[in-house]
């Protein structure tokens, strides 16, 4: 009985690394971010991220595939991993570890699936879908990771709970703006409602950056209060995407619809470090 657990842990073990291998090599923020976590919670962070990528990867990537075949496959997987308590997937096992351990609700996970099967078949949004696209895209992934940020402290959860979610979708709308061009010249898809991208100007481009601007302000409320644990991690999260959101903003909208804007590795360091001494002496 020793050895077995000794196996399973070992098992559990392989999960785990593969979330953390995938998380530095498809996100260099994240990755960097999860690792100014405490280590207690790493793994249940790099669980999430394994999880929501591979799905992520499925509708946006797999074009020469059956992607629905693929979605419907890796959900089936997804829920018998969780009924089980066990995956042959790595990334799915150390997913279920993770609901398992914190308790995430098996409605966010349906949630978040929803929002990526949209992905198969809507090209453009108007408000209610969009709205509900980043709920299950974004807000929805901020809760689970919230689940382990607050370790079953439920008050927690509760009170940090919309705060959470605008900063989920804070991000989720700066990917929209970082990635607009890929989307819509590579995918066929329109994520900002009754917007017309063939007529991306300064004034439509304002009205976007100030609705991301105020879930970034109710966001960050949310952030000073995480627990210790938590906090400097996502500060850091939250710091990269200000950065990436500030050089968006200040880069011509014809510009925005020609390339992907990206922070250089170097200033994400320089950021860091002076993240790193803010957090260290309360100033955040």
């Amino acid at each position: 009985m020793k050895m077995e657990e000794n196996q399973k842990a070992l098992f559990d073990k392989v999960g785990f690394q593969c979330s953390r291998i995938t998380t530095q090599l498809y996100s260099t923020s994240f990755s960097w971010g999860i690792r100014c976590l405490d280590a207690s919670i790493r793994n249940g962070i790099y669980s999430i991220y394994g999880f929501v990528r591979y799905a992520d990867e499925i509708v946006d990537t797999f074009h020469r595939y059956n992607q629905k075949d693929l979605l419907n496959r890796f959900e089936h997987e997804t829920y018998l991993a969780l009924k089980d308590g066990i995956s042959l997937n790595p990334i799915l096992n150390s997913f279920q570890w993770a609901v398992r351990e914190y308790k995430i609700q098996l409605t966010l996970i349906d949630k978040f699936l929803q929002s990526m099967r949209m992905d198969l078949s809507m090209k453009a949004h108007d408000r209610h879908s969009y709205d509900d696209y980043i709920l299950g895209s974004a807000e929805v992934v901020g809760l689970m990771c919230l689940h382990v940020f607050c370790k079953g402290d439920i008050k927690k959860y509760e009170q940090l709970k919309p705060n959470a979610m605008k900063l989920g979708a804070a991000f989720q709308k700066i990917n929209f703006l970082r990635d607009i061009n890929d989307d819509y010249n590579g995918l066929g898809r329109s994520y900002f409602p009754d917007v017309d991208l063939k007529n991306f100007n300064e004034d439509v481009k304002e009205k976007i950056i100030r609705e991301i601007a105020d879930d970034f302000h109710e966001g960050y409320k949310g952030i000073v209060q995480l627990p210790t644990e938590a906090r400097f991690g996502v500060y850091i999260a939250y710091v990269y995407y200000l950065a990436l959101f500030k050089k968006i903003k200040n880069t011509p909208s014809r510009l925005v619809m020609k390339e992907r804007i990206r922070i250089r590795n170097r200033y994400k360091m320089v950021l860091l470090i002076s993240s790193f001494f803010k957090y260290r002496f309360n100033l955040i």
